[in-house]
């Protein structure tokens, strides 16, 4: 088979199968979201020609310029990148859901754009469960009073579940013990009002792991859309 986006992604919807399978999970159960920073509008379109219709971005500089090119496809733009406040307006035109949530003050600036642009907007609050410091996230400790403001305070945000980074390592045990963390906050921290239905956790390095410890959706980037090239 030809190492084409097509053959990729059927290689990838395999492995989430077979993965699923392992953990006696119905391959349904997981979601793909394709992530594509800094790939070009060209490679979102090859990817939406496949039926992908979300997409995962860490700027949302990098939102707007491609939304305007792609924007006959009718495409979602998830946040995925750590959010400074003062992007919250950008947010609440643009990207339809945010999953790198992960402090009060930026809900409370979410907030107060999408009151103003009279929309809501689904959010996962990231969890740092990783000891690096170049990772981003709320201490799992104070999960309970984020959600509390949440709900008390930021009626436009419909919090759907928790996110997270892994840490980088090839000890497959660390990086399990970051995702059955997550599971585990879930578990102690969703209620009727509030069930936290999704996790997203895992990427192309370690997306078996993450739906064998309960992702319900995988971020995924330089598996489907090819090596990534950064600007020096």
């Amino acid at each position: 088979m030809t190492d084409s986006m097509a053959s990729r992604l059927a290689a990838i919807e395999h492995r989430i199968s077979q993965a699923c399978q392992r953990a006696g999970r119905a391959p349904g159960s997981v979601a793909l979201l394709p992530v594509s920073k800094t790939f070009d509008a060209r490679a979102v379109r090859e990817a939406a020609a496949l039926g992908l219709r979300r997409f995962g971005e860490n700027k949302t500089q990098e939102i707007r310029q491609k939304a305007d090119p792609l924007a006959d496809l009718g495409l979602s733009w998830v946040m995925i990148g750590h959010l400074q406040t003062n992007k919250a307006k950008d947010v609440a035109r643009d990207v339809a859901e945010v999953q790198s949530l992960d402090r009060a003050d930026l809900a409370d600036a979410l907030q107060r754009r999408l009151h103003d642009a009279g929309r809501s907007l689904d959010v996962l609050v990231q969890i740092k469960t990783s000891p690096e410091p170049s990772k981003f996230g709320l201490d799992p400790d104070a999960l309970p009073q984020m959600l509390a403001h949440l709900q008390q305070h930021c009626p436009a945000l419909r919090v759907q579940g928790l996110m997270t980074m892994a840490v980088n390592s090839e000890d497959p045990a660390a990086v399990r013990a970051c995702f059955r963390r997550l599971r585990e906050l879930r578990e102690r921290h969703a209620s009727p009002e509030l069930p936290l239905a999704r996790l997203s956790m895992g990427m192309s390095g370690d997306f078996e792991i993450a739906i064998e410890e309960g992702s319900t959706e995988v971020r995924i980037g330089s598996a489907l859309f090819g090596a990534r090239s950064y600007p020096a």
